[in-house]
């Protein structure tokens, strides 16, 4: 598959969600991003018809691993395209594989990484340090983009074995640790933002929210609600018991 059409389907990818509804979600999107690698591999207008079938159903995953499994599943084409795999095999493989990196997506990208820049932001903000917080968010941007790029890559020349290289990563484990990182920002965070006067109390109340976040981040069965109130009781324990 020449360059030019890698790149196509790579720069589709970000279209993905454009196309989102409720009977198939991203299914269209992924059709667009595929459509300019199965143009190449199926000439046949009536053959490539029916492979498009194959995208046109129930398609779902959180958006930064779109570039990967396109690459893998134009890697998938071309085996089926020279007979050395069946059509059968995409289908098994696009649904497991997608709604399983949705989950990991959820919990490192989404729930951990953008949380860790979010908070990171703040504090920056909260010190004054805007040129550095622009610089971040440029490096971050360019950073994210590149992780696209050399994921769809990897998936396009190593099929399969991307997966084993994904699972080598252990990505649900090390967003794990971010939130704990994510705990100790939260913490610094209300410290630079505190008035100067209540260093006492912002001190307390810093080292009370560093606690609960650091708890509620390492168990994942805690719901949302059930942190907030444990937050919210100790705040007004610690009040009590060192009053502004």
């Amino acid at each position: 598959m020449s360059a030019r059409t890698l790149v196509s389907c790579f720069l589709r990818c970000y279209l993905v969600g454009a196309a989102f509804n409720t009977r198939g979600l991203q299914h269209v999107g992924l059709a667009y991003a595929m459509e300019p690698g199965l143009v190449r591999l199926y000439p046949d207008p009536a053959v490539r018809n029916t492979v498009f079938e194959r995208y046109l159903k129930l398609y779902n995953t959180h958006f930064f691993w779109t570039p990967l499994l396109v690459g893998l599943f134009l890697s998938l084409e071309e085996k089926i395209a020279q007979g050395l795999a069946p059509a059968e095999m995409l289908d098994n493989v696009k649904t497991t594989t997608a709604f399983t990196l949705s989950a990991i997506g959820d919990t490192f990208f989404s729930a951990s990484v953008m949380g860790l820049w979010g908070i990171s932001a703040a504090c920056l903000a909260a010190n004054g340090r805007y040129g550095l917080l622009l610089t971040t968010a440029a490096v971050l941007f360019v950073t994210a983009q590149a992780f696209k790029a050399v994921t769809f890559r990897t998936g396009y020349r190593e099929g399969f074995q991307v997966l084993r290289r994904l699972k080598r990563w252990d990505l649900v484990n090390l967003g794990r640790r971010i939130k704990m990182a994510n705990a100790v920002l939260l913490a610094l965070f209300w410290m630079l933002a505190h008035p100067r006067t209540e260093s006492g109390t912002a001190l307390a109340d810093a080292a009370l929210i560093g606690i609960l976040a650091a708890w509620a981040a390492t168990r994942p069965s805690v719901a949302r609600e059930v942190a907030l109130l444990a937050l919210a009781g100790g705040w007004i324990f610690v009040r009590s018991m060192w009053p502004a």
